[in-house]
């Protein structure tokens, strides 16, 4: 009987100690996950940058490796031709006015989507869904 209380305290013991090293580990994986604060602030420092014509500052909101569809079905990437793009719509004024955020966070990837509008040079108005894949990188940024 001495030997079942015995085992009952190491199992006991052993499944307290996994517990505690998980709830470490969800709290460690908490605190690396981007917060929705944390992605809007970066979405705000890159269209603040826009509106400015602030193309450098734009430019280091985006991964080297960042793939943007500037129109439906021609994808940019690559730091060259990602300066390219964004220099050509602020040269021409292009004013977008930007809509509600909805940001979903999974992990160490965030989600981000808004709705945008922007005259047009007919007088008309265009609009789209900006969808944004945020990572969170190594250095944490």
């Amino acid at each position: 009987m001495q030997s079942l209380w015995k085992l009952m305290f190491v199992a006991t013991f052993m499944l307290m100690s996994f517990v505690a090293q998980t709830q470490e580990s969800v709290m460690q994986d908490k605190m690396n996950m981007p917060d929705k604060n944390e992605v809007l602030a970066l979405i705000d420092v890159m269209t603040t940058a826009f509106a400015k014509g602030d193309v450098n500052t734009v430019m280091s909101t985006y991964s080297p490796e960042a793939v943007v569809v500037g129109e439906p079905g021609k994808l940019v990437t690559g730091n060259s031709a990602l300066r390219t793009m964004f220099a050509s719509y602020t040269e021409a004024g292009i004013n977008f006015t930007y809509g509600a955020h909805e940001v979903v966070i999974a992990g160490d990837t965030a989600l981000h989507l808004m709705k945008w509008t922007a005259p047009q040079p007919d007088g008309g108005e265009s609009s789209a869904l900006s969808i944004a894949v945020l990572r969170r990188q190594p250095h944490g940024g």
